[in-house]
């Protein structure tokens, strides 16, 4: 009995993996993408804080600006409506990839308002690079 169910078994379990595959969108910050070498077309997520003064709007609706965790900094590129609590200096999470060039197209954005309700993904990249300012931290009393 166990000899013809733990090879169905294992099919099941490695097929369901092989279909998960493409549905698992990994978390980086700035220097964590550079550090891996993040391959141009595979949708991953990029998260730290909107870089002051990089925001730029066009004409046709693009939107771009950088998103850095104070290690790195990546340019990012959006066509849509942003969240309403997008803003520079704010925590953001974008979902997409990067082009032949090395610039973030970005499907979707999501900003959260402040520290307390961001992504732990953002959140441990940022006090790994020092710039934490949630409760119980010494920067956040800047």
């Amino acid at each position: 009995m166990v000899a013809i169910a733990a090879p169905v078994l294992a099919l099941a379990a490695g097929l369901s993996l092989y279909a998960m595959g493409d549905a698992a969108v990994f978390f980086y910050s700035p220097a964590q993408a550079a550090e891996k070498h993040v391959p141009a077309g595979r949708t991953i997520r990029l998260g730290g804080l909107v870089e002051t003064g990089s925001v730029s709007k066009a004409a046709d609706g693009t939107v771009s600006f950088g998103v850095t965790d104070k290690k790195a900094s990546d340019k990012v590129v959006f066509k849509g409506d942003l969240p309403d609590l997008f803003r520079e200096g704010q925590g953001v999470v974008a979902q997409g990839a990067f082009d032949g060039a090395g610039v973030f197209v970005a499907r979707e954005v999501l900003a959260k308002h402040d520290e307390k309700y961001m992504p732990k993904e953002v959140a441990d990249a940022l006090k790994k690079s020092g710039e934490w300012r949630g409760a119980g931290s010494e920067s956040s009393t800047r």
